[in-house]
């Protein structure tokens, strides 16, 4: 398992938001990938539209996940409709 950092952002509506942190929770729970923290970085501006918005509401988790399984949680988030954007990022030890 190795540490990641993985920043999100989804919707500022709250249904939205709500419907696509549980879909992202599931996900992960569903790959064995452990969430260490949660830090909400509040709702911003975006510097383009994506998905027709133009804010957004940020979240960063850091997790513990196995590297083999990232390419299938990658593919899990595309085909959220309530996850804007995502980024894993390995944290070196």
């Amino acid at each position: 398992m190795r540490r990641y950092e993985l920043m999100t952002i989804f919707p500022i509506e709250e249904d939205k938001y709500k419907a696509g942190l549980d879909t992202l929770r599931t996900v992960l729970s569903d790959f064995g990938v452990e969430i260490e923290k949660e830090e909400p970085y509040g709702d911003r501006d975006l510097c383009y539209e994506v998905k027709k918005q133009k804010r957004g509401r940020f979240l960063l988790l850091n997790v513990k996940a196995n590297p083999a399984k990232l390419v299938e949680i990658d593919r899990q988030f595309k085909l959220n409709a309530d996850l804007l954007k995502f980024m894993f990022v390995k944290i070196d030890e």
